[in-house]
């Protein structure tokens, strides 16, 4: 998966602008896929010029022409080819974890600190992800729904270990 493939699929349900696409990748992909405008931009450019993509620049009345995407049809075949390829294995990053692996090396209440500030950062996404999941379950396919579910049970286990974390470590001695 690349973000030509995540691209490619957005634009299945509709025309969209690189602006509208960030908006996605901020809110419904944020718990399983990131990407800046760095990355959205340059890609739109090269799916442009590999003909997967049209490019309509839209005249919009006291601001800067918004360029609105589109997918074509060898755009539609290339998605499809990813849809039909083998799953890649997952890559994991985590800043936490790696910080928590040399803990041993800062102060306690440093430790303290991540998880807090940890905890906090994971419920104010699992907050995000579950608000409105009623209507969006009802409104969306079966797949979507439980990719939502995913994200949410996963968060929830995410917070629950960093909460017995806390406790562990906050009944350390010091």
């Amino acid at each position: 998966m690349n973000s030509q493939d995540v691209i490619l699929g957005m634009l299945l349900k509709g025309p969209m602008s690189g602006y509208d696409m960030k908006q996605v990748f901020q809110s419904v992909f944020s718990y399983f896929y990131d990407a800046s405008y760095g990355t959205i931009y340059p890609t739109l450019s090269r799916m442009e010029k590999d003909g997967l993509i049209t490019k309509e620049s839209v005249v919009q009345e006291g601001k800067p022409n918004k360029n609105v995407y589109a997918v074509t049809a060898q755009g539609r075949v290339a998605f499809m080819q990813y849809m039909h390829s083998e799953i890649e294995p997952e890559s994991f990053r985590s800043d936490l974890l790696m910080r928590m692996f040399f803990g041993e090396f800062v102060d306690k209440e440093v430790v303290i600190g991540w998880f807090e500030r940890e905890i906090d950062k994971k419920e104010q996404q699992y907050q995000q992800l579950s608000c409105g999941y009623q209507e969006f379950a009802r409104l969306c396919s079966p797949t979507k729904r439980l990719c939502a579910e995913y994200g949410m049970e996963s968060l929830a286990h995410a917070i629950q270990f960093l909460k017995k974390g806390l406790r562990e470590i906050r009944a350390l001695e010091a």
